[in-house]
């Protein structure tokens, strides 16, 4: 006798994209009022740093030093 087949719970539905809008806003607002102060950055312009090194790969197998 086959088994029923697993399935996951169904997942909980996102708020309105309004909701989350309107609350970024009052946030920004809260902020603003609170002292703080809001910079434009340029577009293309990334805060991330890289912690990467350098991606050298190597192919085939190197001569072992006896």
């Amino acid at each position: 006798m086959a088994g029923k087949p697993k399935t996951a719970p169904a997942k909980k539905k996102q708020p309105a994209a309004s909701e989350t809008s309107l609350s970024i806003a009052e946030q920004t607002e809260a902020f603003v009022k609170s002292g703080g102060t809001i910079n434009e950055i340029k577009s293309g312009v990334s805060g991330q740093q890289s912690v990467a090194g350098p991606k050298h790969i190597s192919l085939g197998n190197k001569p072992r030093a006896t």
